[in-house]
């Protein structure tokens, strides 16, 4: 089942699926359009000749017409789709070409196109002159023309919707938002079973006491996800414990250890193959289980940014502020312990980011590009702020408060001016306040 339902979602993911669901309703409609033909229907459309009056030359010219403008225009959607797929690439970081290609917006547009000129061309196909009888479906006919009336206003959409999304702004936000939504999924309120807290690392007592049999991985690629009910379940039908080895977004080499199981022997094929089966291995990172990815996309916009050749302060100060509203979030959120418990008996450990390695990812990177921009450095302060304003955990601040002092450490080196130098000093005082922190004595 497991499988089934990861197929199930990378099917709905792919860029094709919208577009291909709309062509097979397209011709259903056709069909079932067609099928509405009758003697009583004629009989009832002969009240309205000036809309379904159309005779068989007439409808094979107006659907030709609308089949080929539809064409002309799934070219055009193509064409500006693979320009801002180019651009967004250039400006930003290829790592977000993957949010464009699942834009929903983006696929139900070109579906759209397409299923018209799939359409026409079924209505087309059983059109009748001459010898043969005339057979004009004038209901299909007609409705031919409404579908090409509505493709003009999708492609006036499509072309609105193609400029706002390659802003920076729509597409650090886009990012933003869907990283957002995997910290709500990965670090819920409510925790369930297994104790709660902000463990850094790997409790050490752990691992001498138990004789670690691996499990290596088959094939190369990104850790995508991790079915930790399904290990659990395996650890307690074998009344042993699984450790992961390798973490969400880590990249595994075939033959390398995936995971490891606490037994006296060698671990044995189906046994392999089920643990196995917990994890999803493919040629990229996905933001679904693995936030890190996503912060790690606005980490790219903003050293982009950053860059000397680029030089856009201000994507980069927007990069700061959505990376401040994702570790916002987290801030307000407990941290699961990477132990994994069943009925009282540890059955699973796992691992996991912290939010340590979250503030480092979001800020170590930035911070080195950002020496002698007072401005991003000052944004970093507030971040800092804003973030332990929201939480009262004395770990979590201490770590705040270590990024200020290298923040700090920074400004010390690279900022010469003396009004910047006062700016950036009174911006690091009220970050230091919130902290509780107080300077370190050179």
């Amino acid at each position: 089942m497991n499988k089934i339902y990861r197929l199930w979602s990378n099917l709905r993911a792919s860029f094709w699926f919208v577009p291909s669901l709309i062509v097979a309703t397209s011709i259903i409609l056709a069909l079932t359009l067609i099928s509405v033909h009758s003697g009583r229907s004629e009989h009832w459309m002969a009240r309205w000749p000036l809309m379904f009056g159309a005779g068989a030359e007439g409808a094979r010219g107006m659907l030709s017409t609308v089949a080929g403008s539809m064409m002309t225009v799934v070219g055009v959607a193509f064409s500006m789709t693979l320009v801002t797929l180019a651009l967004a690439s250039s400006q930003y970081t290829s790592r977000i070409l993957r949010n464009f290609m699942a834009d929903r917006i983006m696929q139900v547009v070109l579906g759209v196109f397409t299923g018209i000129f799939t359409y026409c061309l079924i209505v087309l196909r059983t059109i009748r002159s001459g010898e043969e009888g005339e057979f004009v479906p004038s209901v299909a006919v007609s409705f031919a023309v409404m579908l090409a009336i509505g493709g003009i206003v999708a492609l006036i959409f499509f072309i609105h919707h193609i400029a706002s999304s390659i802003q920076a702004s729509s597409i650090i936000a886009s990012v933003a938002g869907e990283t957002m939504a995997a910290v709500d999924r990965l670090f819920p309120e409510e925790l369930g079973d297994g104790p709660e807290g902000d463990t850094e690392e790997q409790p050490p007592h752990l691992q001498p006491e138990r004789t670690w049999q691996p499990v290596p991985v088959k094939g190369n690629g990104y850790l995508q996800s991790v079915d930790k009910e399904m290990l659990l379940r395996l650890a307690k039908d074998h009344n042993t414990i699984v450790r992961m080895d390798r973490g969400i977004g880590d990249f595994v080499i075939h033959g390398t250890t995936v995971a490891s199981l606490a037994l006296e022997g060698p671990v044995k094929e189906e046994t392999a193959a089920g643990l196995l089966a917990a994890f999803s291995i493919d040629r990229y990172r996905t933001v679904e289980q693995d936030c890190a990815f996503g912060i790690r996309q606005l980490v790219d916009i903003a050293l982009r940014a950053l860059s000397p050749g680029i030089n856009d302060t201000t994507t980069a100060m927007m990069c700061v502020d959505y990376l401040t509203a994702i570790l916002a979030r987290l801030a307000t959120r407990s941290i699961p312990s990477p132990l994994r418990h069943e009925d009282g008996e540890l059955r699973v450990i796992t691992l996991a980011p912290t939010f340590s390695s979250m503030i480092a990812g979001s800020f170590d990177q930035i911070r080195l590009s950002a020496a002698g921009n007072v401005e991003v450095m000052l944004q970093m302060l507030l971040s800092l702020q804003t973030i332990g304003s929201l939480t009262a955990s004395p770990a979590r601040r201490r770590v705040l408060g270590e990024h200020a002092q290298w923040i700090a450490e920074l400004g010390e080196r690279t900022i010469t001016a003396p009004h910047d130098r006062a700016r950036f000093d009174t911006a690091l005082a009220r970050a230091r306040q919130s902290l509780g922190t107080q300077p370190v004595q050179s």
